[in-house]
């Protein structure tokens, strides 16, 4: 069983910045993967950023220049700083890992329950 667990969502104004952060807990052996989507009212869930382990981040082309995303592996967290807010940024944010439980190169797909970012003045 594996849990992630989001924090740091909530109002800001235009302009302004907030720091997600996601923990994963449970039966890990392994993270592959870890990344951040998110969904607008009446809209499909979408990339925002996603990091492999020891790789690269790639990032949607709406938030580049504004959020970093960022892992602590030793933690098993990440974290997306996002910088410059937009009202268009408005959404729930999942957080998304790729978990291995064991060294046989099997990776399973988990979610976090989403947390709420309003950009509003």
């Amino acid at each position: 069983q594996v849990q992630l667990v989001e924090s740091g969502g909530g109002l800001v104004q235009p302009g302004g910045s907030l720091r997600l952060s996601c923990a994963a807990s449970g039966s890990i052996f392994s993270i592959n993967t870890m990344g951040w989507y998110r969904q607008a009212p009446g809209k499909e869930r979408e990339l925002v950023a996603r990091m492999p382990s020891g790789g690269i981040p790639n990032y949607a082309d709406s938030v580049k220049g504004r959020f970093t995303i960022s892992r602590d592996n030793a933690r098993n967290t990440v974290y997306l700083q996002m910088n410059s807010l937009k009202p268009e940024d408005t959404a729930v944010y999942y957080c998304n890992a790729l978990i291995g439980h064991s060294g046989a190169g099997l990776w399973y797909n988990y979610w976090g329950q989403g947390t709420q970012v309003t950009v509003s003045s």
